[in-house]
């Protein structure tokens, strides 16, 4: 068993002014909890902020994002790595292990525009900005009348392409605009009841090695257990139906004492197809509620959407 508390840490992130933000807000909180604990930031720049000229369904999905922290964690250059949960795929490489889930942000979608106050005051033909398929099918179901185009690369990127006036408008996480101190620039949240979050949304994650019991030990005060199990709920749901970005898929979770309750969806690109569910059940079980909910929607036509999106992306 290694010390406890610890006298250093190396936290891995990327290095985009988000990812950043993260990490940092991590490191402040571990350092009030162990203020003897020396605390550094390694910074990384990962195949996913590389690649920005397609989208992430068709160069390799999330674990773009994470391969090279978990390098820098297996070869001991880092303890462990801070991600935006929705970043981290369903499935983890042998040997990893989620060891803490902070309290969620806003999980909401956000409308961001210099010209227009919402979805519904864009003109025909207006073109939206987004890097997600489920938003795409979310927009595309309601709003057939709008051009939507891909739109990557990190938060400061996608609002630089919008202030050059390349989109009407982009459709981004609330969270990340609040984190990054920068809320003026929601011109209105798109509510779940219009757009159904991605799995994981406003949550970020902890990701260490297997087996670091003295690391499960120092990070176990940031785990929020209400998120966690929400979370949980949202994954296992997602892990059924293959848990990547080449398929638009929403699950959102929401805690209310004993009781979880979450709805989720599937669709195609175009929004022509959509299987939709909801249940409750109990908080402290939230696979087994991620498994009912996804049995819903198979029953909806699940499996017949996933094969008509797998059929267009080949």
């Amino acid at each position: 068993m290694k010390e406890f508390p610890p006298t250093k840490l190396v936290i891995a992130s990327r290095e985009s002014r988000l990812a950043m933000w993260q990490a940092e807000h991590v490191r402040d909180r571990l350092a009030a909890l162990y203020p003897q604990c020396s605390i550094t930031i390694l910074g990384m720049t990962t195949r996913g902020d590389q690649i920005l000229d397609r989208t992430l369904s068709k160069v390799g999905g999330k674990g773009l994002f994470v391969k090279e922290l978990e390098v820098a964690m297996a070869e001991g250059r880092a303890d462990f790595a801070v991600h935006s949960l929705k970043d981290v795929p369903m499935e983890l490489p042998e040997g990893f292990v989620l060891a803490s889930v902070l309290e969620r942000e806003d999980p909401r979608d956000a409308f961001v525009s210099n010209d227009y106050a919402s979805l519904d005051q864009l003109p025909p033909g207006a073109v939206v900005g987004t890097s997600s398929l489920r938003r795409q099918a979310l927009i595309a179901a309601r709003y057939p009348q709008l051009e939507i185009k891909p739109l990557r690369g990190n938060l400061d990127t996608r609002l630089g392409k919008l202030d050059r006036g390349e989109y009407a408008a982009i459709i981004l996480a609330a969270a990340g605009l609040k984190r990054l101190g920068v809320p003026q620039r929601i011109r209105a949240f798109v509510e779940p009841e219009q757009s159904l979050p991605a799995p994981g949304q406003g949550a970020m994650a902890i990701e260490i090695l297997a087996g670091r019991a003295d690391l499960q030990r120092v990070l176990a005060p940031l785990n929020h257990e209400a998120t966690a199990r929400a979370v949980a709920a949202e994954r296992t749901l997602s892990r059924t139906f293959g848990g990547s970005c080449q398929i638009p898929l929403a699950a959102f979770a929401t805690v209310e004492g004993e009781r979880m309750h979450m709805r989720a969806m599937v669709a195609t690109p175009d929004g022509k197809r959509i299987a939709a569910a909801e249940a409750s059940g109990a908080a402290d079980a939230p696979q087994a509620l991620g498994r009912q909910v996804a049995d819903l929607l198979q029953a909806q036509g699940a499996d017949a959407i996933l094969a008509a999106c797998k059929a267009e992306s080949e």
